[in-house]
């Protein structure tokens, strides 16, 4: 990723913030006023968001949270749920707020999935030998000592497993499904281990869900279904799948040895990372913005999602640079165990659902920090139109896209209970 990238995405959170922060309306509640004058007050603070853009792109604060995220990185590197490292990511970020000299720094309590990888191998035996490139799915069981070698049968969907049931019994399943989109497709590496054992396979190898490959498989979380038996389950490239679908086709017989010595352990103690800037008139009403410090294991986690977490951070450094107080209070939350299904915001929701009459907006950034286009909103029709006039604030960095569909893993849930969300 590229500096540019990741600050504009930062200047884009606090345009929208400034005016949400500020101005007397919000779009869960106009408080009665009539729309043209929520409209003329949403324009007065177009000089607002030009010191908040001029700040990040030519201030003091030009790439400043690139150069925040490459330290964290290079400093902490992955940072898997339940382990030492999301620890140290914690204790850094704990740190680093408060060297910041932002408000009400505080860790909040969660617990989490442990859950370790170990050595993994899968080799092809039949129809020739050959090594295959595979990354466990987390929650995984581990393969019997020694492996499981079995002959492989091969779909493209569900719909083909269980048409096919007798011949998957005692096998390896291969999903070769076609990438459609993440949200999808994600389901056969979420559900494939169940669907296939609930017809006797043994193991499951599923084409990672994406749709560019250099022979890279891709890791994820994955969930049995209660009463299933439980088997082991892992991504492969989507070179390998492809290759034995066409091996299938042809009428080959294929064999595979995989051996997966994954190891789950109780869930662990963890935290959610709070910092505020106060807000000076309604210190009670909240807007929320967020993004995950957890990743997995075999990467630095700068994209997915140590950049969301980061400007996340940035955006309330961008306003106490300014001198911004805002009328109601902006907390940024770093969650804990996003990857294994949310688990950290999920407690965090159960903990302050209380209070959800004072929680505005909830934001969420967790799917890449790239050059920004626009906004996704959940919310009535009545906020959307607010939101309509708060992105022409963003014309000088051409980002006034407003679209549909604002979930996210770690806010979805305020938003089933009416809170709009980003």
């Amino acid at each position: 990723m590229q500096g540019r990238q990741i600050k504009q995405c930062g200047l884009f959170s606090l345009a929208l913030l400034a005016t949400f922060l500020h101005c007397s309306c919000l779009p869960h509640s106009t408080g009665g006023k009539p729309f043209p004058e929520t409209v003329k007050e949403i324009a007065s603070y177009a000089k607002v968001a030009k010191n908040i853009i001029d700040l990040a792109m030519y201030g003091k604060a030009q790439n400043r949270s690139y150069e925040r995220l490459a330290d964290f990185t290079d400093t902490i590197g992955n940072r898997v749920s339940g382990s030492k490292n999301l620890d140290l990511a914690i204790k850094y970020m704990f740190s680093a707020l408060r060297k910041d000299g932002l408000e009400n720094i505080h860790l909040e309590p969660v617990k989490i999935p442990h859950w370790v990888r170990g050595e993994e191998r899968a080799m092809m035996l039949q129809p020739r030998n050959h090594t295959m490139a595979i990354l466990g799915l987390g929650s995984s069981v581990a393969t019997p000592k020694g492996g499981i070698e079995a002959e492989v049968l091969v779909v493209e969907s569900f719909e083909e497993l269980k048409k096919r049931p007798k011949e998957a019994i005692g096998k390896i399943v291969v999903y070769n499904q076609p990438f459609v989109s993440y949200g999808e497709t994600v389901q056969y590496r979420e559900f494939g281990a169940s669907e296939a054992a609930k017809v006797g396979a043994v193991a499951t190898l599923i084409r990672s869900i994406t749709p560019f490959s250099i022979n890279s498989p891709h890791t994820g979380w994955q969930d049995y279904q209660e009463g299933v038996q439980k088997i082991p389950t892992a991504c492969i490239t989507v070179e390998d799948a492809m290759m034995m679908a066409r091996m299938a086709k042809r009428g080959q017989r294929i064999v595979v040895r995989l051996t997966m010595n994954t190891q789950t352990f109780p869930d662990a103690d963890s935290f959610n990372t709070v910092a505020e800037i106060i807000g000076s008139e309604h210190p009670e009403q909240v807007v929320l913005l967020s993004g995950h410090l957890d990743s997995w294991d075999v990467g630095q986690g700068a994209m997915d999602d140590g950049g969301g977490a980061l400007i996340s951070w940035e955006a309330l450094s961008l306003l106490k640079d300014l001198g911004l107080r805002p009328r109601r209070t902006l907390r940024t939350v770093l969650w804990s165990a996003e990857e294994q299904g949310g688990v950290g915001a999920q407690q965090y929701f159960q903990l302050h659902k209380v209070n959800i009459s004072n929680f505005n907006l909830v934001m969420e950034s967790d799917l890449g920090t790239f050059t920004p286009l626009g906004l996704q909103f959940t919310g009535s029709a009545q906020a959307r139109a607010v939101m309509a006039e708060v992105m022409k604030l963003l014309k000088p960095i051409n980002t006034t896209t407003l679209e549909e569909h604002g979930e996210g893993t770690d806010i979805e849930m305020w938003m089933d209970a009416g809170v709009p969300g980003v």
